[in-house]
């Protein structure tokens, strides 16, 4: 089925890479959240191909009703994570795709056409990128952890999750070597599989966002959990947190400073 769905995602990365690279208009869905006709295309032709050959499961995609799909067997399609950058021609912009069986993972791609870097998983057998077997980083002194987040779009409207963002800055970034912000949850996720940074927290996040990345990261041995240190529940959970395993411990107690 991994060849299958890396297959399909390649393909659907060409129409997010011509995209990329035109003129765009943009929609909004909300205050800061935006979606553009390639948002709509790549999903379009993702649900095509995978209705057709992997019948067995349902597909839950981000810019589709999925009112009436229950996560079980499920496809979780994010087309475009990453919209803002893909807008603004910031490279760090990805397709992802995460298979779930029994509402467990079961295999994962990350694509970022951009910068040609293809992240995939399968429960059991490791984390890879572009065939490389991936392995998160070491460092287990939080003082010298690298750390990412992001803002969530409620950011805009919502002044009690914009307190907890700066407040959250506020607390972490004295106690790390730095936080950075790309923009593309499952990337960040990747990053951290990547060994690239030790940690990852966000708020407010969709299934979609973080459904393949996820897999990818745990793979390569990291951990992701909730802001209270338990499991990470898709469709549930305000807060991901995700690390080398290394720092977890110490990342979730400076998140709840």
């Amino acid at each position: 089925m991994k060849k299958e769905l890396i297959k399909v995602i390649k393909k659907a990365g060409k129409i997010l890479k011509k995209g990329y690279y035109l003129d765009k208009e943009v929609s909004l869905k909300a205050k800061k959240d935006l979606v553009t006709k390639y948002d709509v295309a790549v999903e379009e032709y993702l649900k095509k191909k995978f209705s057709k050959k992997f019948k067995e499961f349902n597909i839950i995609a981000e810019e589709s009703d999925n009112s009436s799909i229950e996560f079980n067997n499920s496809i979780i399609i994010d087309p475009i994570d990453g919209t803002t950058n893909f807008v603004n021609k910031v490279p760090h912009t990805a397709i992802s795709v995460g298979v779930y069986k029994d509402k467990k993972p079961y295999l994962a791609v990350v694509y970022n056409p951009i910068l040609d870097e293809l992240y995939e998983a399968k429960i059991g057998c490791g984390a890879y990128l572009n065939g490389k077997k991936l392995e998160v980083s070491q460092e287990d002194n939080f003082q010298k952890a690298l750390i990412a987040t992001g803002f969530p779009y409620s950011s805009g409207t919502d002044s009690d999750d914009l307190n907890d963002v700066i407040k959250k800055i506020k607390d972490i970034l004295p106690l790390c070597q730095d936080i950075r912000r790309l923009g593309s949850a499952s990337i960040d996720l990747c990053m951290v599989a990547k060994g690239v940074f030790e940690g990852y927290y966000e708020m407010n996040l969709k299934a979609w966002d973080v459904s393949a990345g996820i897999l990818i990261l745990t793979e390569a041995g990291g951990k992701v959990t909730n802001i209270e240190g338990d499991e990470y529940k898709l469709f549930e959970d305000k807060y991901i947190v995700a690390t080398n395993s290394k720092i977890h411990e110490e990342f979730i107690k400076n998140l709840n400073l």
